[in-house]
């Protein structure tokens, strides 16, 4: 069993606001947890307008599987319009 972690760090420069940061956030999360099968959640910069840091976790059988879904959603994040993708980690259990 692999857990694995993928940390992310966003730009969102639309955002004027932490209301406007949420409502992108909002909807990225939804989607990578109804798209993937894994776990999301805003872990640092909650009160910074344009920056967001997430984690996205998930549990499989073997690595490459995990490796396969982070490299999916990595290309996802970095296809979106709303924000830029401006680092990732991943981190293996």
């Amino acid at each position: 069993m692999i857990i694995g972690l993928l940390r992310v760090r966003l730009h969102i420069p639309d955002a004027n606001s932490l209301k406007d940061k949420r409502s992108v956030l909002k909807r990225t999360i939804h989607r990578l947890r109804t798209n993937y099968n894994c776990a999301v959640a805003e872990v640092d910069d909650q009160d910074v307008w344009r920056s967001a840091v997430l984690a996205i976790v998930t549990v499989y059988a073997q690595k490459a599987q995990v490796e396969s879904l982070f490299e999916a959603i990595g290309g996802e994040l970095a296809s979106s319009i709303e924000f830029e993708l401006v680092e990732q980690l991943s981190e293996y259990l």
